[in-house]
């Protein structure tokens, strides 16, 4: 790390990624809570179905406002005030028993979700600009929050079903130490004092700067990479479990154990790509992540015995794992120069993981399962042109540069 000596740095980037480990454990317990909410207070799994897209449309709404915000407010007093919703959402959750404010709660736990995510990959991109290793340990971090939930879960609720209240509880306590460490977190000064400029809007020729982006290529490649990824990825997450049940091709309780699996292989490949990054060009790195993508997703959709679906899943993981922050990485002079971008970025792209489990259940609907998944082999294929296409971009960019 070029920033040891800095002890500004070092705590900045500690914290945040503490924080991002915490968000982990906050956006992804909804999911493993749900039965348990479901069989408690006897909802229908459509109703389910709604609060989990609740959960998607706060998230997309708070990527972008999480951007937006900070030009008027700064950037601390923005993330205070989303991560405050982490806390009262699981409260809500705990002591409700109206639908409509058990609806309002997983939308909230995305609210806070984007937001984080939109900080956080700010906060350590201005660490060191463009570093692909930082990012991917970044969302190492998310990754290692998003599989401890279900295994503290599992050990709660061991004696009995009724203690997913206690876990519930124990977000909430979770909840308001990320708060107290987020507000911990040292902030540029130089970093604020642009923000806020920005926010007050002096003078239209700065005004017209902030959406410069719009005219930037690598501004369109990068959303279009990551709106097909996030298309592949939570269509995967989401129908993976439903599609093993439903075709028989694996027994139910190993259909549940899928889910932990790829998240354990996504953790490791955020780790291995960090990693390399750090020795191999992320231009050479992507467009390998992308084919094992394609070629591991064919390997699962085809596969009909367990050895070999288990292998596609854990490839499917292991390549997938380092595409999101190592695209993101790739945008970090774009988000240096124009810091409204990366809301717009991320805030497009996640339209991907709203409407592609939408696709995939219409599809399941009229010609099977099979199919429904089957349309997931568009997105990865469309995602690699777009992966080539980004990295043709940046080649030919650093050769303009040089010369």
């Amino acid at each position: 790390m070029s920033f040891l000596g800095d002890k500004r740095k070092n705590k900045q980037f500690l914290l945040t990624y503490s924080t991002f480990l915490i968000n982990g454990m906050l956006a992804l317990s909804i999911g493993s809570l749900l039965p348990f909410i479901r069989d408690a207070r006897g909802l229908e799994y459509t109703f389910c179905g709604l609060i989990v897209s609740l959960h998607s449309v706060g998230n997309l709404l708070s990527s972008f406002l999480g951007g937006a915000l900070p030009l008027w407010v700064g950037p601390k007093r923005s993330i205070l005030f989303f991560e405050f919703f982490f806390s009262a959402a699981y409260l809500l959750i705990l002591f409700s028993d109206n639908n409509v404010l058990l609806a309002l709660a997983f939308f909230l736990t995305g609210f806070a979700r984007g937001a984080a995510s939109n900080y956080c990959n700010k906060k350590i991109n201005s660490l060191s600009p463009g570093k692909a290793w930082i990012i991917n340990g970044l969302h190492g971090m998310f990754a290692i929050g998003a599989f401890l939930f279900p295994i503290l879960l599992m050990l709660i609720t061991r004696s009995a079903d009724g203690n997913w209240v206690y876990a519930c509880g124990l977000m909430v306590a979770v909840g308001v130490l990320v708060w107290f460490l987020y507000l911990m977190i040292p902030e540029d000064v130089k970093a604020d004092e642009t923000a806020q400029k920005d926010g007050e809007g002096a003078g239209g020729q700065q005004k017209k700067s902030q959406f410069a982006f719009f005219r930037e290529p690598l501004f369109y490649l990068c959303i279009g990479t990551l709106f097909f990824y996030l298309c592949a990825e939570q269509g995967v997450i989401g129908w993976m479990i439903t599609y093993f049940k439903d075709t028989g091709l694996l027994d139910p309780s190993l259909s549940q154990v899928t889910a932990s699996v790829l998240w354990i292989m996504i953790l490791a490949g955020r780790l291995t790509t960090a990693y390399l990054s750090t020795r191999i060009p992320k231009e050479r790195l992507l467009p390998v992540m992308g084919a094992g993508l394609v070629g591991f997703f064919i390997l699962l959709l085809l596969s009909r015995t367990t050895l070999w679906i288990m292998v596609g899943i854990m490839g499917f993981g292991y390549s997938m794992a380092g595409i999101y922050p190592t695209t993101v990485s790739f945008s970090g002079r774009l988000i240096e120069k124009y810091p409204l971008s990366w809301s717009f970025v991320l805030t497009t792209a996640s339209f991907g993981s709203i409407l592609m489990p939408s696709v995939i259940g219409r599809i399941a609907a009229k010609a099977g399962i099979f199919y429904g998944m089957s349309s997931i082999a568009a997105a990865i294929l469309i995602d690699i042109l777009f992966i080539l296409a980004l990295v043709g971009y940046i080649a030919g960019h650093k050769a303009e540069a040089g010369n």
